[in-house]
């Protein structure tokens, strides 16, 4: 969803007119779709990408460093040997073995890979899908969750955070109690606000999850940027389950997440992912940035300084606040974020304008902590638009 190729915009675009009136619903294709689509898919939105085409990219928290041109050469030569006529097969059980120990998955518990977190999200929600099922999950926050809950027939319970962006702790229990819920997601940092929760709140929701037998999902999708894990907690709670990305880590083109939990719940969500879900190419190039996981912890590194003298530098400037932050991102509250968002674009800086996601994020912008000179051209755009 984050990603819609030109030729599908420029589809959807010839479907609407220049005023945002709908296409009409008289031609024959049109009256097919009518007849064919579910009616809430016709009523969404699509997850629309930003052109960044020119611009500083610092909209979708992404690793800015390339490797060094001889591990990029290395990549090349080690890729090219792949067997892509081939199926994949025992290459994605080393990839499990590898990230198990990369990660320090407790003894006892499984591992299953998907095409990026959002496969995953995508399958919890399948697998989770008996008749009436709620997943619930505190906003705001990452947008898949709703969606895919929504797509996939599940009902979605959004509990508002406080207005310094912690968890309502009594909102959620009651929730917890009311709605009783399948799935409830905790994102840890959570995006888009970059803060991690209180750990004693956190241990409250999961014991009361645990008690009406739902499953909790932390995701760590930003654990690099990170002080804190709860990989761990997967040692003493069964219904606990830990899911993460390589996006982050610095491999987002290569779209691969993993989750892990108690075996036999692994077992059975694992029933429902597709065969063959992630490719040769995307686990050899998982293997490789394992191989040179020093690598990648050099560039994490490098990114948690310039996250500290980004925040540092936003404090000095009049009218924004800045948000604490433990991921690649630092969420800032300005005077008027779409005059700060449009400004910085014409001055060729993208971040994320989030102010209409939802209530408590009004004003704000989304910004991804790039590499020294990116984050120079950010402050020096961001002041100049205030």
């Amino acid at each position: 969803m984050d990603h819609v190729p030109q030729r599908d915009r420029a589809w959807a675009a010839s479907l609407i007119g220049g005023d945002g009136r709908a296409w009409s619903m008289t031609t024959p294709l049109a009256q097919r779709l009518q007849h064919t689509i579910r009616q809430d898919v016709q009523s969404m939105h699509a997850y629309a990408i930003q052109d960044s085409a020119g611009l500083i990219k610092l909209d979708a928290m992404e690793n800015p460093f390339t490797l060094p041109p001889a591990l990029q050469r290395e990549l090349g030569e080690r890729l090219s040997r792949v067997a892509i006529n081939r199926y994949p097969g025992a290459t994605g059980e080393r990839v499990i073995e590898r990230l198990r120990e990369f990660a320090a998955v407790p003894t006892g518990c499984k591992l299953m890979l998907g095409n990026g977190s959002d496969e995953l999200i995508d399958i919890l929600s399948v697998a989770c899908m008996r008749p009436g099922a709620t997943l619930l999950a505190p906003l705001p926050g990452f947008v898949m969750y709703e969606l895919s809950a929504r797509l996939r027939g599940l009902r979605f319970v959004g509990v508002p955070l406080s207005p310094d962006f912690a968890l309502d702790v009594d909102a959620m229990l009651a929730a917890i109690e009311q709605h009783r819920p399948a799935l409830t997601y905790i994102a840890y940092p959570n995006n888009p606000t970059a803060n991690l929760f209180d750990d004693a709140a956190i241990d409250r929701l999961v014991a009361a999850i645990g008690a009406q037998q739902g499953l909790v999902v932390f995701d760590e999708a930003y654990q690099p940027f990170a002080s804190r894990s709860r990989m761990a907690s997967l040692a003493q709670h069964d219904h606990v389950l830990v899911l993460r990305t390589l996006s982050k880590f610095g491999l987002a083109g290569v779209r691969l997440g993993y989750l892990c939990g108690a075996a036999a719940v692994i077992d059975e969500i694992d029933k429902v992912r597709p065969p063959y879900n992630v490719g040769v190419l995307n686990a050899e190039a998982t293997l490789f940035a394992l191989d040179h996981a020093d690598e990648y912890a050099r560039q994490a590194a490098l990114l948690r300084q310039e996250r500290a003298r980004l925040h540092a530098a936003l404090l000095s400037l009049p009218g924004v606040t800045p948000f604490p932050s433990e991921a690649n991102m630092i969420l800032v509250r300005v005077p008027d974020a779409k005059r700060c968002f449009e400004g910085m674009k014409a001055r060729g800086v993208l971040v994320k304008h989030i102010a209409p996601m939802h209530p408590l994020l009004a004003g704000c912008l989304r910004l991804t902590v790039g590499a020294p000179g990116e984050n120079d051209a950010l402050l020096k755009a961001l002041q100049a638009s205030l």
